[in-house]
């Protein structure tokens, strides 16, 4: 039975930058890259050297303490370079890309006559089991396990992100297909999260095979971890999977193609850009044939991801696989006068949650705003701001300073099965500590997964 969820704390931090309803496609890059970092506690053991010819789909590294999980190319093509990192860490495998495409046939099927074994064989096979992640922890999920229920949501709710309405209106067969595929997983339900605005979600009415819920309210209202927590909540013991819409789609392509089909649908947004807009392109690619002749001149700090929990990458960098956005924003270097722009100044330009400045009196303003933190770490203090953005039936500074003081029974009691570090970013954001948060939350579930691995 559908649910409507309303989402009372949070808020919606509206920047300048939105991308147009509106799709171009780039030519195809001549370099793709698979990144092990964008895999959380994800240690790879590598099958190809540098110099081997591949396809797409075919296995370019494993998971060391699972075999199971394999990770493949994007593309065809020849393993130009293995990146390493410190101690040898591999930071990315780039394949120099054939200019005739060829593909590993996984041989096409419907998931709806195959067995579990079936489903779950072919998508360890392709590369595409490291679509689906679980809570807790939010790692790569586990084949052997088998969770109480699948969320997926379409819901964006952070700053600037992309429309998933928009991008997977013209993909809903292979959307259905991929659902179907989720269904054979698990045997709760698939809770499928989408706007409450008729507007955002009309291309996902027709959906089988899900308990289709509405959502409003704002940020986080569209983050996995908020929506479990009101629908199907955590407790010690239970596993709960997650996938997003466009890489379902990337899974009904495998089974209606019997191929990996890396295609996907990126924004580019920011006050930053000249043009923002979506670009239809590839996992793997590069984010410079995106943002080529689109960006401002002056210091600028290009994201995979949103402002609030994206990666910063420089313009010969690469897309995150997880994420749907490139947010471009201005660097904060830049030193301000406090009469014009620091704490003397009238503030009309300058966003703030707690009426410092007279902005709040305009609610739909929309802001160019920068890295600046305006300050430095500080005392960690009682303020009460942080509950204003948590949505959730939890105390964040105490679950904070639990984890801090590395105290694990308390982070049990305290809730940390249910968070991840993405839904601390707004108490990150309104922090007047300037303390790293979603760093600290990240660290805490890598102490309680590895307590109880």
């Amino acid at each position: 039975m559908s649910k409507t969820i309303k989402i009372r704390k949070g808020v919606d931090i509206k920047l300048v930058g939105e991308a147009e309803k509106a799709k171009s496609q780039i030519n195809r890059p001549e370099i793709f890259a698979v990144k092990p970092t964008d895999f959380h506690n994800l240690t790879p053991k590598m099958v190809v050297r540098e110099g081997d010819e591949v396809k797409a789909g075919t296995v370019l590294f494993y998971d060391k303490y699972n075999e199971a999980i394999k990770f493949t190319s994007p593309v065809s093509g020849e393993v130009a370079e293995i990146r390493r990192g410190e101690k040898r860490r591999i930071l990315e495998v780039r394949i120099l890309a054939d200019k005739e495409p060829s593909a590993v046939d996984f041989g096409a099927g419907d998931p709806g006559s195959m067995s579990r074994e079936q489903v779950v064989e072919k998508l360890l096979n392709s590369g595409l089991w490291t679509v689906i992640r679980q809570r807790p922890f939010s790692t790569i999920a586990n084949p052997e396990d088998k969770p109480k229920s699948i969320f997926v949501s379409a819901v964006n709710t952070a700053p600037l992100g992309a429309d998933l309405n928009f991008i997977c209106q013209d993909h809903i067969s292979e959307l259905q297909t991929g659902l179907d595929a989720m269904a054979k997983l698990c045997d709760g339900p698939i809770h499928f999260q989408v706007s409450a605005d008729p507007e955002k979600s009309k291309a996902f009415q027709g959906l089988k095979n899900v308990q289709l819920n509405k959502v409003s309210g704002p940020h986080p209202a569209g983050n996995v971890g908020v929506q479990i927590h009101e629908l199907d909540p955590l407790n010690k013991g239970e596993l709960i999977w997650y996938v997003t819409p466009s890489h379902l789609i990337t899974i009904g392509r495998l089974f209606k193609e019997g191929k990996y089909n890396p295609a996907c649908t990126v924004a580019l947004v920011g006050s930053e850009v000249t043009e923002p807009k979506y670009f239809n392109t590839w996992y793997g690619a590069p984010v410079k044939p995106i943002t080529a002749g689109r960006l401002k001149d002056g210091d600028i700090r290009i994201i995979s991801g949103n402002v609030l929990t994206g990666e910063k990458i420089d313009n010969e960098g690469f897309v995150g696989f997880y994420h749907t956005e490139v947010s471009v924003i201005p660097e904060g270097h830049e030193p301000q006068f406090f009469l014009t722009e620091g704490w003397l100044s009238p503030g009309l330009h300058k966003f703030s949650l707690s009426h410092a400045f007279p902005s709040w009196l305009m609610p739909g303003k929309k802001y160019r705003l920068n890295t600046n933190l305006n300050g430095e770490e500080r005392a960690f203090v009682v303020t009460g701001e942080m509950e204003k953005v948590f949505p959730f039936d939890i105390y964040p500074m105490q679950l904070v300073k639990s984890i801090m003081m590395n105290d694990i029974d308390m982070m049990e009691k305290l809730g940390i099965y249910e968070v991840d570090s993405e839904d601390f970013a707004l108490c990150e954001f309104v922090c007047t500590s300037k303390i790293e948060i979603q760093r600290i939350v990240r660290e805490g579930l890598d102490v309680i997964q590895k307590e109880f691995a």
